[in-house]
């Protein structure tokens, strides 16, 4: 299969690479490295990766940025950078990549595990999580030549603790490795319309 793989060189992503190199063609997306270079929030990047990379059996975004800050102090440019990057980035990324897609491929986008339990900081993450979460099941039934498409939900990633460890005061963290298996289950299974919750009980 040839792979798409889009935040490539990310904790998550170098763990999507590496479990599907051996037996697939990958091609590395990311905003300043890689074999093409992407802005998923501009639609114009979206367009050029694609007529460089052409026709490829499935996709998977393995970025979106979103912004934390307490709701009270929540700036517009906050949640236009989630909004364009986390929710309508991924869309677009939908949209647009569908059309590069051979019959039978997916489309696998990331979200994460606040949109099922908050946190302090979290509003404007948890809602575009929660939105491309509905945004999946509802395209699912729409995608044409038999397309699938399903979201990855993940919990925080062990080796990003350091970072984002005082954001999930009591959640049990995953490492990279295993979230990469929820990612090659939606691309070389057969569901369709799916959040894979990759955290502790799924």
């Amino acid at each position: 299969m040839k792979i798409l793989v889009i935040g490539a060189s990310g904790t998550i992503g170098k763990q999507i690479v590496s479990a599907l190199t051996d037996k697939h063609e990958i091609i590395q997306a990311n905003y300043n490295s890689g074999d093409v270079k992407i802005d998923i929030s501009d639609t114009t990047s979206i367009q050029s990766m694609f007529d460089t990379v052409g026709m490829v059996d499935a996709i998977v975004c393995a970025t979106g940025e979103v912004a934390f800050n307490v709701f009270s102090e929540l700036s517009r440019d906050e949640w236009d950078l989630g909004i364009n990057s986390r929710l309508m980035g991924q869309v677009n990324l939908s949209q647009i990549g569908n059309q590069y897609l051979n019959d039978g491929g997916s489309i696998t986008l990331t979200s994460g595990i606040i949109a099922d339990y908050p946190i302090a900081y979290g509003t404007s993450a948890a809602t575009l999580n929660g939105a491309i979460e509905h945004f999946v099941k509802a395209v699912a039934v729409e995608l044409p030549k038999s397309i699938r498409i399903n979201v990855v939900s993940p919990t925080v990633v062990t080796e990003s603790l350091d970072i984002y460890g005082d954001y999930f005061p009591g959640f049990n963290s995953i490492s990279a490795k295993d979230v990469a298996q929820y990612y090659l289950r939606s691309v070389l299974g057969v569901e369709t319309g799916q959040v894979f919750k990759a955290f502790a009980g799924n």
